[in-house]
């Protein structure tokens, strides 16, 4: 790591054995990083509300820092920028949205904090969809975020900024969150990790509705060993989430290679019949290849999920609704016409319904658990189609088939959402054209640790994320 484009797609890990060594400084690497963004960036539109001299001033107390002997923490010198929907103490966070433009948060979300904490610098902030909403970037308060393999399709989302920031070197680790596939589509469509983890891993405070579980936090890397890295600063439990779960974040720190002979891996080609594009499946099609070469006896099948999509649509539906409770009337007139959907469409919705759904989605769980009885791994497409024109908000139709709402073209990912299972989206091929592709893996219950075993056994046999972008 002797150039600044060595440290920029330097692996996180080794970043921070170089600053502990002081093989590196912390403002060496700072640097390297601000001169990344200030190359890419404006293509690109990854970064926004950016904070280069703040990064520098902190990066300089973290080099003191090591030289007073103070105890560091995991991440200590690494640069980060926050998703555009997490609150962070004293800078500008606007969920992409006009409403909240100028926005300046009094305090840090959870995992802000605990990134922080754990000795990670923030230098801004990544590009999201308004609220997060649509796995596509874009937003009037920044404009789009362009998929950096073809600058013309889009990234995906609502991790998008974050996605695009890894994949050309502006960024050693980032934070996401995942509701419909949030976390895992950006890091399909731009050749990097992106990880879903198990419903309270990582807990998120402040929360409206903490006790829902739909939506999660969790990391993105180049590489699964760096988003164990990340996950194992973020999880752990703490009061203020409900649903917080008890084992700590170091469980997430140590080795991840693993036996796997003999692990069974359901094979599913498309979610029980959903529509894939063709390029999708062709790309996906050597990974079975290489979960093989692991040892692993991969099996053609799937579990039975039907009836997730409504459910999926109605909690939704209902949470946007809950999420505009307290906005006034006017607010709904300055939002993109997909929240505005999503939030009447909540508000038509009777106790009822959403009573239905919950016990719907209980059930549900049930099966996909009773499923992973005999499987311990499920394999499937993390998108159905890979990165599309930029002009394209949504898409309308796979494989013949019309979607009738911007977020039914993700059901491969929104489906596992509701089952509560942890999933990772892997670098697996590229279409024909070059646009990257990823695999999906679902874990047991709460297996996140095996979901993160499986993913570093796969990569280290395909290697297709370590295909960058020309750029």
């Amino acid at each position: 790591m002797s150039t600044p484009g060595e440290i920029c797609f330097a692996d996180a890990r080794e970043i921070v054995v170089a600053i502990r060594d002081k093989r590196l400084s912390a403002v060496e690497v700072m640097q390297a990083h601000i001169d990344r963004i200030e190359t890419v960036n404006p293509a690109l539109n990854a970064i926004v509300t950016f904070l280069p001299e703040r990064g520098l001033e902190a990066a300089r107390r973290a080099d003191q820092a090591l030289a007073r002997g103070d105890a560091l923490g995991p991440l200590h010198g690494l640069p980060i920028a926050h998703k555009d929907l997490f609150d962070t103490a004293g800078i500008r966070t606007t969920q992409g949205s006009k409403l909240f433009a100028d926005h300046v948060p009094a305090i840090d979300e959870l995992i802000v904090e605990r990134i922080r904490a754990a000795g990670a610098i923030c230098i801004g902030k990544t590009n999201v969809p308004e609220f997060g909403a649509g796995s596509q970037t874009f937003n009037e308060v920044f404009g789009e975020t362009r998929n950096p393999y073809d600058p013309t399709r889009t990234c995906g989302g609502s991790s998008g900024g974050a996605a695009v920031a890894l994949a050309t070197g502006m960024l050693p680790i980032a934070d996401g969150s995942d509701f419909g596939g949030s976390l895992r589509n950006p890091a399909s469509f731009c050749n990097v990790v992106g990880m879903r983890p198990s419903t309270g891993r990582v807990p998120s405070w402040p929360a409206q509705q903490p006790w829902s579980g739909l939506g999660v936090q969790g990391p993105m890397a180049r590489n699964v060993a760096d988003a164990a890295l990340l996950l194992s600063a973020i999880a752990g439990p703490d009061l203020r989430s409900p649903v917080s779960l008890g084992e700590p974040g170091s469980h997430f720190a140590g080795p991840l290679e693993r036996d796997l002979a003999g692990v069974r891996i359901a094979w599913s080609h498309d979610l029980g019949g959903l529509p894939i594009d063709p390029a999708v499946r062709k790309a996906l099609a050597p990974g079975r290849a290489a979960l093989e070469s692991l040892g692993c006896v991969v099996e053609d099948a799937e579990p039975d999920l039907s009836g997730a999509a409504d459910v999926f649509d109605t909690l939704r539906a209902w949470l946007f609704a809950m999420g505009f409770a307290n906005a006034p009337d006017w607010a709904l007139d300055h939002v993109k016409d997909t929240v505005r959907w999503n939030v009447e469409r909540g508000r038509a919705l009777s106790g009822l319904e959403v009573g239905r759904a919950e016990a719907a989605r209980s059930e549900l769980y049930h099966r996909m658990r009773g499923f992973m009885d005999d499987y311990a791994f499920l394999a499937l497409p993390v998108s159905q189609v890979p990165p599309f024109p930029i002009e394209e908000r949504w898409v309308r139709e796979i494989a013949g088939v019309k979607m009738n709402s911007y977020i039914d073209w993700m059901q491969s990912c929104s489906i596992i959402t509701v089952t509560g299972h942890p999933a990772i989206s892997l670098p697996c091929g590229f279409t024909d054209d070059g646009m990257p592709v990823g695999l999906q893996i679902v874990g047991r219950y709460r297996d996140d640790a095996g979901v993160l075993a499986l993913g570093h056994a796969f990569e280290q046999a395909t290697r297709t994320g370590e295909r960058r972008p020309d750029c």
